[in-house]
């Protein structure tokens, strides 16, 4: 949001400066032409003069010396006819048949204007005519032709030019500093407001959200309610974590003890009784898988819910995730056999540390290899591999079975959640969402997607230890 304000407070400046800069430069441009202009039409006008008294006294000694002495000190041409265009004087190489003069001179012969000098910029160069008619209006006697050169009124011009870009520089610097300086007043507290979404999203926000330093009014109102706001939902979540924690933990023992009292019906029930008795104990071993999943989710939760300091990719835990995987895939292979489904791991090439517990990284794969290996089916192809992105690592286990769609994928991680042709296998529906936490917990992430040309891939995506493997959890 930061970068959109400040583009649009750059917009707004530079058209701001551009629309007193432009007018004021061409200002600038137009006074030093116009005193140019009135410069040596003073001139011509003197000139003039001296030419008409010549031509009533016929003596025109005067007019040539103070020509010769104008061009000689100022270096610029002349050229004085008479009404005949016979010249009177001519300076500085200007002549009076030259096609340029001659046009201004039948011009001020006929008692016509010459056209104005147009404005002057930095970079005009060479020289412009200027004519004036001698006598007056009703008897023309001559003309003169003025050739000015534009050189020192261009370098005033660009003097005038940089003095004004420079000020307009440093005005549109104070306005840019002014801009960056309201942009971050504004949007700060909403970077801490959307850090703050983040992890409450994730459910990772245990401290309570910072008091918002500057910022409109409003912005920090928006703030202080989002804080309490944030108290209630993560007291909320903190309460349900705890329910159920607490909840399964107390159920463990009622367990263990029906489990001890049916083990003991066993050997004194009739041979009718053994179809009830099995039916029996599976339900309890799924209730009691049900409940070691809920104990293991509550407690990955926790972990996902934990400060930002114990999920930074810095952190002292971490492991290789090549060699962890090639261990996994050498543990699972048996089973995998026994199972009709075929292991290939890939997971070859240099060391991978993750910041990751070794122990919880292995559950996540034990997760993903035993739902791969399960729901693969017999005839079944199961690949591992793992790549280093940047400062990330990916960890995937992909099968060729019958896998999910799309809607299942959006549900496929959630609590208790069985697609419909995996209702007879056995399972609590709660590995899947055990693995996305335990990856939350650590900054990381689970991914789901359909592999081609068929099957399902799951992906774990870590960040990468900078240091290398250290001490286990």
């Amino acid at each position: 949001m930061r970068q959109r304000m400040l583009v649009v407070l750059m917009v707004f400046v530079t058209l701001a400066v551009a629309s007193f800069a432009v007018p004021l430069l061409a200002s600038t441009a137009g006074e030093r032409t116009q005193e140019l202009t009135h410069a040596r039409g003073a001139d011509l006008d003197r000139f003039a003069t001296l030419a008409d008294r010549a031509t009533v006294t016929g003596d025109t000694s005067t007019v040539i010396s103070e020509v010769s002495r104008y061009t000689e000190l100022y270096g610029e041409a002349l050229v004085i006819v008479d009404a005949r265009r016979d010249p009177v004087v001519q300076t500085g190489g200007l002549r009076a048949g030259d096609p340029a003069v001659a046009r201004l001179l039948d011009n001020a012969l006929r008692n016509q204007a010459a056209p104005p000098i147009p404005a002057l910029r930095p970079w005009s160069q060479g020289y412009v005519m200027m004519a004036r008619p001698i006598g007056t209006g009703i008897q023309v006697t001559g003309a003169v032709v003025l050739r000015v050169s534009v050189r020192a009124a261009a370098a005033d011009v660009a003097r005038s030019w940089a003095i004004g870009l420079a000020g307009t520089a440093l005005i549109a610097l104070a306005c840019v500093l002014l801009a960056y300086a309201t942009a971050r007043w504004v949007v700060r507290p909403l970077h801490r407001l959307d850090r703050a979404v983040g992890l409450l999203a994730a459910g990772r926000s245990a401290a309570p959200f910072p008091a918002p330093i500057g910022g409109p009014p409003e912005l920090r109102e928006l703030a202080q309610g989002f804080d309490r706001m944030s108290r209630s939902v993560l007291a909320a979540l903190e309460q349900q974590r705890r329910l159920v924690a607490d909840t399964s933990h107390q159920l463990r023992n009622p367990m263990a003890a029906l489990r001890l009292r049916i083990d003991s019906l066993e050997p004194r029930l009739p041979a009718s009784a053994g179809r009830t008795y099995a039916g029996i104990a599976t339900e309890l071993e799924r209730m009691e898988a049900i409940l070691d999943g809920l104990l293991t989710l509550a407690g990955a939760e926790h972990r996902a819910g934990e400060a930002a300091a114990l999920i930074r990719p810095d952190a002292a835990v971490s492991c290789d995730a090549v060699e962890l995987l090639s261990g996994q895939a050498q543990f699972w292979d048996p089973v995998a056999r026994h199972h009709g489904v075929r292991l290939v791991a890939a997971a070859t090439g240099p060391p991978a540390p993750v910041a990751c517990a070794p122990g919880e990284l292995a559950q996540i794969l034990d997760v993903l290899l035993d739902n791969a290996i399960k729901y693969g089916g017999e005839g079944a192809t199961v690949r591992l591999d793992c790549r280093a992105e940047g400062p990330w690592v990916a960890i995937g286990v992909r099968d060729d079975g019958p896998g999910l769609d799309d809607d299942q994928l959006a549900l496929a991680v959630g609590r208790f959640w069985r697609a419909g042709h995996h209702q007879r296998l056995p399972g609590s529906g709660l590995g899947l969402p055990i693995a996305a936490q335990l990856a939350t917990g650590r900054g990381g992430h689970l991914e789901l997607t359909r592999a081609q040309p068929r099957g399902l891939r799951a992906e774990v995506v870590l960040p990468r230890a900078p240091d290398g493997p250290g001490e286990p959890l």
